[in-house]
């Protein structure tokens, strides 16, 4: 199964990240297998001292030899040195590239794959398994190829000793590799069932983390550390119980090691009593017994940490393996020219079901948009206001049915031109860490200083940046934690702005904002020029009384689309929400109507 599992996960789809450190990755093992024989010399010279300068008391000969072995010592030491440097340069810049390309496929992915996968097993994928895998390299360059060599020629050396003795080795290492490698096939699916669980937990601290307001404000602190301890106790006996099975190795190895030891022992002393072998001969023989019970603890520890990076490998690889469901077109179309009145956009029979999911999110939503209108879209929670808007910039495909914009389907053009077109400001506004201006040239790199001023303005943010001390260059934290809700939102918007998108869409974009600031918000939209089509998603009627067409949406349907006047006459799903919210005003507004 290992042997498999390595040539499919790392040969083929995670090592071809290591094309550019070929030098190293040769180097690594070069050194290594050079400090190793010097190794293996060292009790042929200790033997030739005991055998022949302490025997005969001949110092010259011991000082020379010890001269030997201190130039052993030193070259072993600078190969190792070499080695290591080699091989931490390969690994180091393995898991940069991989890291990189990991980083890159994600952002290619859709929002159903990224939806499918979750966010926390990606970071995960980021993080963790990468470092495993970097550790597995790592160790692979430094130790995989030197522990056998040392076994191995441990033994064949040993035979040079002495033949009869030597056979002890033959019993020893076959049992050795078998307990090693019995224990590599039970522990390899049990670190995959680890990293899982270590999945859940990190989806548990990152939602907990997230949404810590929320939990405090229900008084729920309690019932989430239980969960959390819950799924915590779950991923330690799973740690506990492939970590007694992988600690099963040290013990066993020892066992048959120090039996070898005694055989050697036994089998010498017989040797040199009747003078067959010299006691430097039995110190080499012990000698190279030691060095194979060392090297076996290393290789048992460099295949237990190999074993997680296969199955940390098989991870990243399974994310590296899929394919957005989401192709756009390589070469861009020619743009028609629209003016005020004609079609932007148009909905024909859509049907959306999200992945995995048993319903349709939407279904036959039927409707059109003209260029330059200002369309509401309102409806209760779960109506599928954001699931509609979000077809128009295509981070989802519809089910069936087909998006237009400027009388093409939204699958014809390049994703730069969609982009281009649609500006998006979503729900939750998010902010990156770095400064006011770092955040609004997301929208236009080259926007001059004049064109965001102007954007702020029109999203009402710029007294939010003229009372900071640093204006544009004030400092934002992560996320925009040391901004208020509402100065988010408008410095959502205003980036958005900056792009002069020709569609423009705000997706609860304001429900932070007080009413006079939202009215503010509408009226300087409405005053551009030129006009861009503003699509408004809200759950406050207030946001969209004046809109040049009001869709209405429950369960996934359009109900009714018209504008104020007319849906107060005719839709009631409208009516209700009105009259949720403008209760006292009712009667005055119905006799208006």
């Amino acid at each position: 199964m290992v042997p498999d599992s390595f040539r499919r996960i790392f040969m083929k789809k995670l090592l071809i990240y290591l094309k550019d450190y070929k030098k190293e990755s040769v180097i690594a093992p070069l050194f290594k297998m050079l400090e190793a024989l010097f190794d293996l010399l060292v009790p042929l010279v200790v033997a030739s001292i005991i055998n022949h300068g302490i025997k005969y008391g001949d110092k010259p000969y011991i000082y020379k030899m010890c001269g030997v072995l201190i130039l052993l010592a030193a070259v072993g030491l600078t190969c190792a040195i070499c080695a290591q440097y080699f091989a931490a340069k390969a690994a180091v810049g393995f898991a940069a590239k991989l890291r990189h390309a990991l980083f890159s496929h994600i952002q290619s992915l859709s929002f159903t794959e990224l939806d499918t996968q979750g966010t926390s097993a990606l970071m995960n994928r980021m993080t963790s398994d990468v470092n495993q895998l970097q550790n597995g390299v790592n160790m692979t360059l430094r130790l995989l190829l030197r522990s056998p060599f040392i076994v191995f020629g441990a033994m064949i050396l040993a035979f040079t000793v002495n033949a009869q003795a030597a056979v002890t080795f033959v019993v020893v290492i076959p049992v050795l590799f078998i307990i090693v490698f019995s224990i590599i096939y039970a522990t390899l699916p049990l670190y995959r069932r680890v990293q899982e669980r270590l999945d859940q937990v990190l989806r548990r601290t990152r939602e907990n983390l997230t949404g810590v307001r929320v939990i405090r404000a229900f008084h729920r602190e309690d019932e989430e550390i239980d969960s959390f301890h819950r799924e915590n106790e779950v991923l330690k006996k799973e740690q506990l119980y492939v970590g007694k099975i992988s600690a099963l190795m040290n013990p066993l190895t020892y066992v048959v090691i120090n039996l070898g030891v005694i055989a050697l022992l036994s089998q010498g002393g017989h040797h040199v009593s009747v003078g067959t072998m010299e006691q430097g001969d039995v110190v080499a023989m012990l000698d190279y017994m030691s060095q194979i019970l060392v090297e076996l603890v290393k290789m048992a520890n460099t295949i237990v940490l190999l074993t997680r990076a296969l199955a940390s490998g098989k991870r990243v690889s399974d994310v590296l393996d899929v394919q957005s469901s989401m192709e756009f077109e390589a070469d861009p179309v020619v743009q028609p020219e629209l003016t005020d009145g004609e079609e932007i956009i148009g909905f024909s029979h859509v049907d959306l079901t999200y992945a995995g999911a048993g319903d349709k999110s939407l279904e036959d939503l039927n409707f059109s948009i003209k260029r330059g209108q200002t369309v509401g879209i309102i409806g209760g929670t779960g109506s599928g206001k954001t699931s509609l808007v979000h077809l128009i910039p295509r981070f989802y495909d519809a089910s069936s049915g087909e998006v237009r914009i400027a009388g093409k389907d939204v699958k014809s053009y390049t994703k730069e031109q969609l982009r281009g077109m649609v500006g998006t400001v979503m729900q939750k506004a998010v902010l990156f860490q770095g400064t006011i201006r770092e955040n609004l040239l997301w929208g236009n790199p080259d926007a001059t200083d004049e064109q965001l001023w102007k954007a702020l303005t029109i999203a009402q943010a710029k007294e939010v940046v003229e009372g900071k001390a640093d204006g544009l260059d004030e400092q934002i934290e992560q996320g925009g934690r040391n901004l208020s809700g509402g100065q988010r939102q408008r410095l959502a918007i205003a980036r958005t702005l900056v792009s002069q998108p020709e569609i423009l869409i705000l997706d609860d974009s304001a429900s932070a904002l007080d009413y006079a600031t939202d009215a503010k918000l509408r009226m300087a939209l409405a005053a551009l020029d030129p006009k861009p089509t503003v699509l408004i998603v809200s759950q406050r009627a207030a946001s969209i009384l004046y809109a040049d067409l009001i869709i209405v949406m429950d369960g996934g349907k359009i109900v009714d689309i018209g504008t104020h006047h007319e849906l107060l006459e005719r839709c009631t799903v409208y009516q209700e929400i009105y009259d949720s919210q403008f209760d006292n005003r009712k009667t005055q507004a119905r006799g208006e109507a």
